[in-house]
């Protein structure tokens, strides 16, 4: 146990960066990824406003850049330092003019942002979040009826929750700050998207470590009863019994993912599909960003992987870009996706320090 510790610390702090040479990043036929930018440390969540300019919030660097297309041929040429020195500052939103920022313990807003990107201005939003750092970066999103929809994970990699605000995804409402429970029993959920036709909230979640290489799996949710609890830290995956939690506790009283992406792949940031460039058979499948293991002892995810849906059926689930980590290297590590207007998929690596953008030659 103390090895694979020491192992994953070495991995997570200290590990000899190799940059992602595009040939060797591997997509289905037609499809071709750039880099959209470079040089972009610890690139996480992505947002992106109404005139284009995408934001992108970043964990251990505590920065929030934002980048600009400005000559049109789908790379950063224009770039902005908005804020720095602020606490795990991963997820971020636009909405309205204004974007969102989520530290551990509150929520930034900065008004008007596109026109003072020069001289950003940010108030408090919102306080009194916990402040456990463990688990304690989030993800942001605006639900189709805005509310904006964030996590707070569990304070531990396994604990009995003894608060109301750990390891649920909640809703705010923007106008009273009231806080709607979305989902509880819910362990790191660093990724959700709400699906086009039904509304309904998908959202990842991220197992347990140290029970072996194989389980649990990580996992693909679907809320559709708001309060409903997914099962941690009693059930893992559906079915498998925490040794310590589980006593005394029932598998049929809690929600089964609706796929399992495999064990320590950590899935983080997903996506539903609603451009045009893409061929017509992708429209409203789910992407899903593998950021990849860190205590397996065969490293597994490092990828993004393709949901194929019929409704809300899953039908397949199988890789859609690969070459992230190669003969057990790891050369990068997606984080988040998020659609340009145009079609093309802009995805963040925190490891690589860069953003890709995916586009498809028809």
């Amino acid at each position: 146990m103390k090895i694979i510790l020491i192992i994953a610390m070495v991995f997570l702090t200290n590990h000899v960066q190799a940059e992602v040479k595009l040939n060797q990043l591997k997509l289905p036929a037609g499809f071709k990824v750039d880099y959209f930018a470079k040089n972009v440390k610890n690139a996480r969540q992505l947002a992106l406003s109404d005139s284009g300019i995408v934001y992108v919030g970043s964990r251990k660097a505590g920065n929030i850049y934002a980048l600009l297309d400005e000559n049109g041929d789908g790379k950063s040429d224009k770039r902005w330092l908005v804020a720095k020195g602020l606490e795990m500052p991963s997820g971020i939103a636009w909405k309205d003019g204004d974007l969102y920022v989520a530290e551990v313990s509150r929520i930034l807003k900065f008004s008007n942002i596109d026109k003072n990107l020069d001289k950003p201005i940010s108030e408090v939003f919102l306080s009194g979040l916990p402040k456990e750092s463990h688990h304690g970066w989030k993800f942001l999103r605006f639900s189709p009826t805005g509310e904006l929809i964030f996590p707070i994970g569990a304070p531990c990699n396994v604990c009995e929750i003894k608060t109301d605000m750990h390891a649920r995804i909640f809703s705010l409402n923007m106008k009273t700050k009231a806080l709607t429970v979305m989902a509880e029993g819910v362990r790191n959920s660093v990724g959700f998207d709400f699906h086009p036709d039904t509304g309904e909230l998908w959202f990842t979640d991220n197992g347990r470590d140290m029970m072996g290489d194989d389980i649990p799996s990580d996992e693909l949710n679907r809320v559709t009863k708001i309060g409903s609890h997914y099962g941690f830290p009693f059930y893992h995956a559906g079915n498998i019994k925490d040794p310590t939690f589980a006593k005394n506790k029932k598998e049929q009283d809690y929600v089964a993912p609706v796929l399992k992406t495999g064990a320590h792949v950590a899935n983080l940031g997903l996506h539903f599909y609603q451009g045009t460039m893409f061929p017509a058979s992708y429209k409203k499948q789910l992407f899903i960003a593998e950021h990849g293991s860190w205590n397996r002892s065969k490293k597994s995810g490092y990828k993004i992987g393709l949901v194929t849906l019929k409704g809300s059926e899953i039908i397949k689930y199988e890789p859609f870009m690969t070459g992230f980590m190669q003969n057990e290297i790891t050369y990068g590590r997606p984080v988040a996706i998020v659609e340009l207007k145009d079609g093309s998929l802009l995805v963040s690596d925190d490891y690589a320090n860069a953003i890709y953008r995916i586009s498809y030659n028809k």
